[in-house]
């Protein structure tokens, strides 16, 4: 789904931001595009390919090359910046916001918004925010937890005990994100982000009990808000005719939002200790990152034996 930022709550996130001009249309401005644009080519006069449904912002290179134009020019230059579409303009460093400007913003009914900060650091914290906001989101089935600062997606069908895992790994000290729904969104090429939905923010439901609200019955220290979803845990009832890994030779992945996302698959049974056996799959995940794999040490001293068996086959035979 395409998603929408409302300028009012653009500037109420980004406190670095207040409105100069045009406080009267903020609340009908929205922003659609993640990308920010600096008007450099425009103040030249070349509109062709002019992005007037982004961000504006003007730094000190913009507002020291308007300020060479003559009146006249100036004003026609700022008038066709100035578009409906525009949501907004933004002047960083609180340089002095021309006239001419402050005229086509009005009469175009473009709010000015003003900052103090660095024109590069405007550009850079506006992008990575819109870019998180307007992200495509679509949902999972499953509980989100962090186990040793990784984010670990715990699936499997209903009832197979995802709930209660995870209520034992926040006792464990660990943090719960979210709990039977997860809104998951790519951030980068390699990153995929999972948060709870509003409606079910530090809210777990366990069967018997009810719901639960995890922060006030554990603390701040016992939920987050979204993390990096790094390993996707399967939960699966045990079937005794099933052929499980036992080695840890398989790898295989689950695609989230494009992205292959590691992903191991754990029977439940009872009388195992599944919030212990996940926090060790999440510490052996994390190793075999740092290139320590127990699977491929055994398989080297597997074949190391029977190397040294076949030798001394030789030597028994030549005796």
């Amino acid at each position: 789904m395409t998603n929408t930022v409302k300028l009012t709550e653009f500037i109420n996130d980004n406190s670095n931001l207040r409105v100069l001009q045009g406080q009267e249309s903020v609340s009908g401005k929205k922003i659609t595009v993640s990308d920010v644009y600096r008007p450099g080519l425009e103040l030249s006069g070349y509109f062709d390919f002019y992005p007037a449904d982004r961000v504006q912002l003007l730094g000190r290179t913009e507002i020291s090359y308007a300020a060479r134009l003559d009146h006249d020019l100036r004003r026609k230059v700022f008038e066709k910046i100035c578009q409906k579409e525009t949501p907004c303009l933004l002047v960083s460093r609180n340089l002095p916001v021309p006239v001419e400007l402050k005229e086509a913003a009005e009469a175009a009914g473009t709010p000015i918004l003003i900052s103090n900060d660095a024109t590069t650091y405007l550009m850079s914290m506006i992008t990575q925010y819109l870019a998180v906001k307007l992200a495509e989101r679509s949902s999972v089935h499953g509980v989100l937890v962090e186990v040793f600062g990784m984010g670990v997606l715990l699936t499997g069908e209903s009832a197979v005990g995802k709930s209660e895992t995870a209520l034992a790994l926040v006792q464990h000290g660990h943090r719960l994100i979210a709990d039977d729904r997860v809104d998951v969104y790519q951030r980068d090429h390699e990153t995929v982000v999972g948060e709870a939905p509003r409606i079910l923010k530090h809210l777990m439901e366990i069967r018997g009990i009810g719901i639960i609200d995890v922060l006030k019955l554990f603390g701040i220290g016992a939920i987050k808000d979204e993390t990096e979803i790094s390993l996707v845990i399967n939960l699966t009832n045990w079937d005794s005719k099933a052929n499980y890994d036992r080695l840890g030779f398989q790898e295989n992945t689950r695609i989230i939002c494009g992205i292959a996302v590691p992903q191991v698959t754990i029977p439940v049974k009872v009388g195992r200790n599944m919030e212990n056996i996940v926090e060790v799959a999440v510490m052996n995940f994390r190793a075999k990152a740092m290139g320590f794999d127990a699977a491929k040490t055994f398989d080297e001293n597997l074949t190391s034996l029977i190397a040294e068996n076949s030798e001394e086959e030789k030597g028994g035979k030549a005796d």
